[in-house]
């Protein structure tokens, strides 16, 4: 598209006056307007989607927070959706909760408090929405299920709102209710009594974080419920929703949306449903899942977010196509503006909206995404057609004297390399209420009368590295800002810093496993607990670990190389474990289930002591110390190839590691396939 918009105007009024082709669209409010605009957003959690965020050096995290959150800057987010930490495993990670136990409580764990923090920093109207997906153990009073008590669960839940204030002066505006299997009717009531006893009537409920339906029906047939629900919140709507959902008049949400790999593809599946989701579902709010992609990339769901900043130990992130598509519509609306009636599809494929503040200021947003360039992960998205098209809007009622409309485009090029985002062009005048332009496919266009808007920049940040090849971490932290060790990725259970008053001597900072309970969860969570770092694709590496079970006789601790699966899918995880346990054995596998035994014998370990394990890699040979002795050489399984290391336990319980080292330069391994036995 040529960039000389102005040029372009007067050859498409040409055009369309000489053969009449161009489609006629009408922006008007005197027939009244459309629903109040929520704002767009994104969503941090579910699980553990912001993890290495924390860990990047400055100026490279602020700069990240600032293309995330920072107005008229990069994408401009008017919502930020956290995740409710539930010590559980919730698709990349766990996130640690406020109450691991009934009698406990702190509000500083994790780094969601402190990205609320930032994002309220830098934009103070923000709003603010937690969901948990999962809960602690002691919520479901052993059971996998946290409404067969809902006064507990309802009291866990605004523990968390309370804190959110009283701790970080955060103000939560929405809190969500979600579980897979189903909604609880009784527990939203109790949930929105419980707020209001509180002092929290300003706290809205979003339900049900899942499905349409039977959400819907159920607040159009129970009054108590619809008084306590203030949002209808769906997950991966595919730009559509039900009669039963508009017939309750509540406010409709994509609460949870996008989840696709963030190349221009993922851009083109985002612009489509920003614009379609109020066009063809009457959604005011969008919100992405996920805001940052800041996690392992071998975890599942690799890039699947707004932007990527998966590289603290190098600096490297990379601001992708979501972020500009964003900004088309974040940076020239603001939260409460109004969708104009006149809103819709474009004759030729693609679609427009357009939005006012009621005080004279119009933004309108055209999409023309082709079917194969825009295809989300999911639902399906069913085939349709686009092709270029020349269009002219008419500006009617209050906006006929707008005389000039700023103009921001994008368009995707899938055949070179020549896409642009976000680009500034001249503005086009509006001529006797109304101006022309050809559209052609994969573009996005702003046209405004907002005149501030802005693509920010910063200089390059430094080239994208490996995870280093050696690397300690001694835990010595005497006032952690995180409660979580850099770079540790939790996959089931919790590892906090933890300071030993017990062991005055060189153990008195380590990194603790906290979660004794199985939490309540709708991932499949191992039996074991488990925290990976490093890079996965490493082959050749020794890890060394200080540990220390604190169950005695059924304690079990492990160090691991060669990890190959997490997330959700953590269950199934194969590597090479090197495990010991307080009953005086160890044992080696090839599963973090502990069920394919490569060898097993004494170790003379017990509770209470501290330990040094050591596990070396190289090819098809491994050997595990206890102590600086031998307890195992032999080949490992050809499955075994490469992954990340890993520490962990071998069920939920307590237990402490230091001292942690990992050096993936080559070794010389001895190979010798007879098993030393040492017994303490």
């Amino acid at each position: 598209m040529n960039t000389e918009i102005g040029c372009l105007h007067l050859f498409s009024v040409f055009l369309c006056a000489l053969v009449s082709s161009c489609d006629k669209y009408y922006l008007d409010d005197d027939f009244g307007l459309g629903r109040s605009f929520d704002g767009i957003g994104g969503l941090s959690g579910g699980g553990a989607t912001s993890r290495l965020l924390v860990n990047y050096a400055e100026p490279y995290r602020s700069q990240v927070l600032d293309y995330l959150f920072k107005p008229k800057f990069g994408a401009s987010l008017q919502i930020l959706k956290v995740e409710i930490g539930g010590d559980a495993q919730t698709t990349d990670g766990t996130e640690p909760s406020h109450m691991h136990y009934e009698d406990d409580e702190n509000y500083f764990r994790g780094y969601e408090w402190w990205l609320m923090r930032e994002a309220k920093k830098r934009n103070p109207n923000i709003t603010l929405i937690g969901l948990p997906w999962a809960f602690p153990g002691w919520v479901g009073n052993g059971e996998n299920w946290p409404y067969d008590f809902p006064d507990i669960t309802a009291s866990y839940v605004v523990s968390w709102i309370i804190g959110a204030k009283q701790y970080h002066d955060l103000d939560i505006d929405y809190v969500g209710i979600w579980n897979e299997r189903s909604f609880n009717t009784k527990y939203i009531k109790i949930l929105r009594y419980a707020l209001d006893k509180s002092g929290l009537k300003r706290v809205k409920i979003i339900a049900s974080d899942n499905l349409w339906e039977p959400i819907s029906s159920s607040v159009v047939a129970d009054s108590e419920l619809r008084d306590a629900v203030e949002v209808l919140g769906v997950h991966y709507p595919g730009t559509t929703s039900l009669p039963e959902a508009m017939k309750t008049g509540k406010k409709l949400w994509s609460s949870e949306d996008y989840s696709t790999f963030n190349n221009d593809v993922g851009g083109g599946c985002w612009a489509r449903i920003l614009n379609q989701n109020y066009v063809s579902g009457r959604m005011t709010a969008t919100i992405s899942w996920n805001l940052v992609a800041s996690y392992y990339e071998n975890l599942p769901f690799a890039r699947d977010g707004l932007m990527t900043a998966s590289e603290p130990w190098s600096g490297n992130y990379v601001v992708e196509s979501p972020i500009w598509i964003t900004a088309h519509t974040t940076q020239f609306t603001e939260s409460g503006w109004k969708y104009l009636q006149t809103v819709g599809l474009l004759m030729h494929g693609g679609s427009y909206v357009a939005l006012t503040d009621e005080k004279g200021n119009l933004s309108l947003i055209t999409e023309t995404m082709t079917h194969d360039h825009s295809v989300c992960i999911r639902p399906p998205l069913r085939p349709y057609n686009v092709s270029a098209q020349n269009v002219t809007f008419y500006l009617k009622g209050s906006f006929a004297s707008i005389k000039e409309l700023q103009v921001w485009h994008s368009k995707f090029d899938f055949k070179g390399n020549k896409t642009v985002l976000f680009q500034n062009l001249k503005p086009v005048k509006v001529i006797e209420g109304s101006f022309s332009i050809e559209l052609d496919v994969d573009e996005i266009y702003t046209f405004t009368t907002i005149t501030n808007g802005q693509k920010g920049s910063y200089p390059d940040p430094p080239p994208s590295a490996p995870f280093p090849k050696t690397y300690k971490d001694d835990f010595d932290v005497q006032h952690p800002y995180f409660s979580e060790a850099p770079n540790f990725a939790d996959q089931t259970g919790v590892f906090e810093y933890f300071t030993n008053l017990t062991d005055p001597g060189q153990h008195v900072f380590t990194l603790r496993q906290v979660v004794t309970q199985r939490p309540v969860t709708w991932v499949a969570d191992a039996d074991q607990t488990i925290s990976v770092i490093g890079d996965y694709n490493w082959e050749d590496l020794m890890v060394s670990c200080d540990v220390y079970m604190e169950t005695v006789r059924t304690g079990g601790v492990f160090v691991a190389l060669r990890v190959d699966k997490g997330g959700g899918v953590v269950r199934s995880a194969k590597g090479i474990f090197f495990w010991v346990y307080a009953d005086g054995t160890y044992k080696i596998t090839s599963d973090l289930r502990g069920t394919v035994i490569l060898a097993e014998g004494f170790s003379g370990t017990r509770a209470h002591v501290w330990y040094t394990l050591t596990l070396t890699v190289k090819g098809d040979y491994a050997t595990a110390e206890c102590n600086g002795y031998p307890l195992w050489k032999n080949a490992v399984p050809s499955e075994s190839r490469k992954g990340w290391a890993a520490i962990g336990t071998s069920s939920f319980e307590l237990a402490q590691f230091d001292n942690f080292a990992i050096n993936a330069n080559c070794f010389d391994i001895v190979v010798n396939t007879e098993q030393a036995f040492l017994g303490f």
